[in-house]
């Protein structure tokens, strides 16, 4: 929870370094040339940690189904959501109805300027609801330089009206709502069925920012539903050093660390533990 097939929506030259926040600042690691090197790469990062399932979300669906062929059972298809109506949701219910995908998302619209409350995404909660598949969005205060991405449109308090209209969709947060750490930790205590991954803040942000933003979320008694996921995108090489953040972090004990790695995600994707 979570990688991508195609990402990032943007273009970045091969061999371009990791991203970083805040600016300036000198991002690790070399992005890969293709959508195949990207593959390879992280089925072997996969394979080097021992990463069992992730959540995979893509552009391009049938990008998205070439992993899923080349490693079957690790993966859980998903639709990258760039702007209501991409993909259109008759696809979308035919290819659940089909199997061909498990969950949805990436719902990247506010890379668009669109919050989650936006009447056009309203349709793509509610099908997720009646399909009982999870949900994964781009709701945070960090994004790719696009012209149209807006800070305010990330706040995690937008989800509100969502999950009271929809009380039984399963909603996973990227980057634990990073920044908003208050707004994630108020949102998180009153909608149960709101859960996050850390994504790229384990490898973006200095580690000092990291570590305060999960400190607080898990001394606020959320460690049981906090998930992790490298967010690799272009850049497979991060995914180690994701997991090394989570593995060095003082305040962690090794059951937290084990239910952010593993027994979380098992619950919340209400997957078999023995898999």
């Amino acid at each position: 929870m979570h990688l991508h097939a195609d990402l990032p929506p943007h273009p970045v030259p091969a061999g371009a370094p990791g991203l970083c926040r805040p600016e300036p600042c000198e991002g690790q690691g070399r992005a890969t040339a293709s959508n195949a090197e990207t593959l390879e790469a992280t089925l072997q990062a996969m394979e080097r940690y021992h990463v069992v399932k992730a959540f995979l979300s893509g552009i391009d669906l049938a990008v998205v189904q070439e992993w899923v062929a080349a490693a079957p059972g690790r993966f859980i298809p998903a639709p990258f959501i760039q702007r209501p109506g991409q993909p259109p949701l008759e696809e979308l219910t035919r290819a659940y109805d089909e199997g061909t995908l498990g969950g949805m998302g990436e719902i990247a619209t506010q890379l668009a300027g669109i919050p989650p409350n936006d009447p056009g995404l309203e349709p793509y909660f509610a099908l997720a609801e009646a399909r009982d598949v999870p949900v994964l969005i781009h709701t945070l205060g960090i994004g790719p330089y696009l012209p149209d991405f807006r800070v305010a449109a990330g706040n995690p308090v937008l989800l509100e009206d969502v999950l009271v209209r929809h009380p039984n969709v399963r909603i996973f947060v990227e980057n634990a709502g990073f920044p908003f750490v208050t707004e994630m930790i108020a949102m998180m205590m009153q909608y149960p069925q709101l859960h996050a991954d850390v994504s790229t803040i384990t490898w973006v942000l200095p580690r000092s920012a990291f570590y305060q933003h999960l400190e607080a979320l898990v001394r606020a008694g959320l460690g049981k539903r906090l998930m992790f996921g490298s967010d690799q995108m272009r850049w497979p090489d991060r995914i180690g050093p994701a997991i090394e953040a989570i593995e060095q972090a003082p305040f962690l004990d090794e059951q937290q660390k084990r239910d952010i790695f593993y027994s979380n995600a098992v619950r919340f994707l209400r997957l078999d533990p023995a898999v």
